[in-house]
């Protein structure tokens, strides 16, 4: 896969401090949180965590890219939700590895027109074609 020369709009910045049992603060100060393990991994579970602001990223970077795709189909997707589940686990490797699950409740289209509108929202969103041949991207219509 080649990397993308893009035109970029926009910069994020954010800086951890302790890994995963620290903190996260982006330079604006906007977003400043404690993190730690889940106690599924042996953490105190007391902060978020990465998988849970991966989660959080995707899902509305996926809403946004749902809503460009619908504007241009004329479709109606007022009230719709998406939904990122990421999972963490170990690899075949020994190292460790994600996988995402989006699920889109989109009330206004049919279960046919959902489909496709969140196949091409995969398309679009800039997740998507980060994480794309990378992790396994589970699309559903909830």
């Amino acid at each position: 896969m080649t990397i993308q020369n893009i035109d970029v709009a926009y910069t994020a910045v954010a800086t951890a401090e302790n890994g995963r049992d620290g903190r996260v603060s982006t330079d604006d100060g906007k977003l400043d949180v404690v993190v730690n393990p889940p106690k599924e991994m042996g953490g105190s579970g007391a902060g978020t965590n990465p998988e849970q602001l991966f989660a959080a990223g995707y899902s509305a970077c996926f809403q946004g890219a749902l809503g460009v795709v619908a504007r241009k189909e004329q479709a109606d997707i007022s009230g719709s939700t998406v939904t990122a589940s990421v999972g963490i686990g170990k690899t075949e490797a020994g190292g460790f590895g994600l996988e995402v699950a989006i699920t889109a409740s989109i009330p206004n289209v049919d279960r046919a027109t959902a489909q496709s509108l969140i196949e091409k929202a995969h398309q679009v969103c800039p997740y998507s074609n980060a994480t794309r041949g990378n992790i396994k991207v589970e699309l559903s219509v909830g």
